[in-house]
């Protein structure tokens, strides 16, 4: 099970592609680092490339989620025939599934890793951000450019409004990048592997139950869509309308020279908290 079948045909409509290359699947599972007391889920095991390792480190509990029922045949017959007591397999798919719920029967914190299918990346971040509480860390293979987005550094090209959602709730590393030939089929685009770990403590108020997300997300997309600006063109202008002056808009982190790029993560978070109606 270290690489695709002859007899599995990655699935278009789910996004598939078999990762095979033995080096890179080493350096995900150094960086997943699963330990016998360890709680882990695997999105897409496909073929088991990655799902061997993970075994092999035989961790407290491990569970696959898998939409493909060809794939989730062939894995639950194997959980069955090797006797895998701490693996079981949830056939469904991973934007419906409640993590909390999962962590809640552990009584502990889960790792979640996987190689994402492309086409669900985005709303899979989310649906995981707004669990995140229950999440150790997640290390995750996705598209190279939407892994340089997530881990941008302020005042980068790639820094975007992506880049400050998960950064408000998360610290970012990219680990590797992977090519194409890495597949089986080989994808049109180079991936990359990253971890996130939630901030116990941050500087910043994070989104969750007291923080205005759906403020912060309407910010962003006024302050990004026209990102080679300065602010005070289009974004400040937007902000008098809300009711937050030039004055105070600086004291909280946005002078009129900068560009969207150039505003930190802290300051995009209590404006947003301002904007709510709460105090940063």
């Amino acid at each position: 099970m270290g690489g695709a079948p002859t007899t599995v045909r990655a699935r278009k409509r789910f996004g598939q592609h078999f990762l095979h290359d033995q080096s890179v699947l080493r350096t995900i599972h150094e960086a997943i680092g699963l330990r016998p007391s360890s709680h882990c889920v695997e999105i897409g095991p496909g073929t088991g490339a990655l799902t061997e390792g993970l075994i092999a480190a035989q961790p407290a509990s491990l569970t696959l989620i898998e939409i493909d029922r060809d794939l989730a045949a062939v894995m639950r017959g194997r959980i069955k025939a090797e006797q895998l007591g701490f693996c079981s397999l949830i056939e469904g798919d991973v934007l419906s599934f409640n993590f909390i719920e999962l962590a809640s029967k552990l009584g502990q914190q889960i790792h979640v890793v996987g190689n994402l299918p492309y086409n669900i990346s985005t709303p899979l971040l989310f649906h995981l951000m707004a669990q995140r509480r229950v999440v150790f860390d997640q290390v995750f293979m996705l598209q190279k450019e939407v892994v340089d987005r997530i881990v941008a550094p302020v005042g980068g090209a790639d820094f975007g409004r992506l880049s400050v959602m998960m950064q408000s709730c998360y610290q970012a590393w990219h680990l590797l990048d992977v090519p194409a030939e890495a597949f089986s089929p080989a994808p049109k685009v180079l991936s990359a592997v990253f971890r996130l770990v939630s901030h116990q403590q941050c500087a910043w108020p994070q989104p969750g139950l007291d923080f205005p997300q759906e403020k912060l997300e309407t910010l962003l997309r006024v302050g990004f869509e026209q990102r080679r600006k300065m602010v005070r063109s289009h974004l400040l202008r937007w902000l008098r309308d809300q009711g937050v002056d030039a004055d105070e808009a600086l004291a909280l982190g946005f002078a009129p020279e900068a560009r969207a790029q150039e505003i930190p993560v802290s300051a995009w978070c209590a404006m947003a908290m301002r904007l709510g109606g709460k105090r940063a």
